[in-house]
């Protein structure tokens, strides 16, 4: 395959599964696959990704590279709180 979607892949997982799952992502991308993710871990998204697409509500308020997004105003206020 070209593509793998994963929902919520990483739930439930406990540091060391969360290690292994990040490697084995990291290894389908090295290969080429295209993975797209939906997500609540967000320290392993920033690590894993090139670009995040963030969603409140179902409309999206930021997207970008991971640096940038963790920057956004909208992101911090809707996810940490003003």
């Amino acid at each position: 395959p070209e593509l793998l979607l994963l929902d919520e892949f990483m739930a439930g997982l406990n540091p060391a599964e969360t290690a292994t799952a990040m490697a084995l992502i990291r290894r389908l991308i090295a290969e080429g696959m295209t993975v797209l993710m939906v997500e609540h871990i967000v320290w392993a998204l920033m690590e894993l990704s090139r670009r995040i697409v963030v969603l409140s509500a179902g409309e999206k308020i930021a997207e970008g590279a991971p640096d940038a997004v963790a920057a956004d105003p909208a992101v911090i206020d809707v996810y940490l709180g003003a």
